[in-house]
């Protein structure tokens, strides 16, 4: 076994329960429920039963200039990537951020990518963008910097953890039907 299949925060930059520590310092209240490792929706998708609320996926990109974005959408939206651009503020067609920058910017290995690694942009480099619908949700579901938990969290108090982390919470209709 793998270090990071025994403990899955191992080479983070931030443990769920430094992340854990900072929302409870915002005075955010949340639930987390453990699970096997999730890496897809289709995963996750299992848990349903369990955890209320709007589940998200994540597409980390980046435009043809370098700019990097965190795009959070609704598990089930389609988010067309020929057009997405020109909704979010980019230059150019983005195309999926590679893992090394993922880790780098948001501290976080593909299948845990959540905008709680906004705590790790330290640098303000990742512009967020929150999908317009998803926000009808009052409660929102998200992985705490690994794939093997899922936190509950009010979805005001999410976009008050994003400002904390100094990045501004972008909420733009990016998904189709919005």
């Amino acid at each position: 076994m793998t270090e990071t299949e025994t403990d899955p925060s191992a080479g983070l930059p931030t443990s769920p329960e430094a992340l854990f520590e900072k929302l409870g310092g915002l005075g955010i209240e949340t639930r987390t429920v453990t699970h096997p490792p999730l890496f897809t929706v289709q995963d996750s998708q299992s848990l349903r039963g369990e955890i209320a609320g709007g589940h998200i996926k994540n597409l980390f990109v980046k435009d043809k200039k370098g700019k990097v974005f965190l795009v959070v959408v609704e598990e089930d939206a389609t988010v067309d990537l020929k057009v997405i651009h020109t909704l979010i503020g980019g230059s150019g067609r983005v195309s999926f951020g590679k893992p090394e920058l993922l880790m780098e910017l948001l501290g976080l290995r593909p299948g845990s990518v959540s905008p709680f690694g906004l705590i790790n942009d330290t640098g303000g480099i990742v512009t967020c963008i929150l999908d317009e619908s998803l926000m009808r949700h009052d409660v929102l579901n998200c992985h705490p910097l690994v794939n093997t938990m899922t936190t509950s969290i009010n979805r005001d108090d999410l976009v008050r953890f994003i400002e904390s982390t100094g990045h501004k919470a972008n909420i733009v209709a990016v998904s189709s039907g919005n």
